[in-house]
């Protein structure tokens, strides 16, 4: 099984690539209040069918350039669909 997140469009202004903000909550030991992080991933877009705010599945692939390591698997929520 492949490594996956769920995250969101969060820029689209290159070609056949996507950023992707994943946003994940844990618990901290000490203070025990949830803390919010997040983690920005470029995945490819091999067919260019996402767009700003998205939310999608990103799955790990082969090493595709120097920072692209995983593509998007697919779109879980349009951006239309949740306005």
């Amino acid at each position: 099984m492949r490594q996956s997140f769920f995250g969101m469009v969060t820029s689209t202004s290159m070609s056949k690539t996507v950023k992707v903000k994943v946003t994940r909550s844990k618990l901290h030991p000490i203070v025990m209040k949830t803390i919010k992080t997040h983690k920005n991933y470029l995945a490819h877009d091999e067919n260019q069918l996402c767009k700003l705010g998205d939310v999608v599945r990103i799955e790990a692939c082969r090493p595709l350039s120097k920072q692209k390591h995983f593509s998007v698997a697919e779109i879980v929520r349009s951006a239309n669909a949740s306005k």
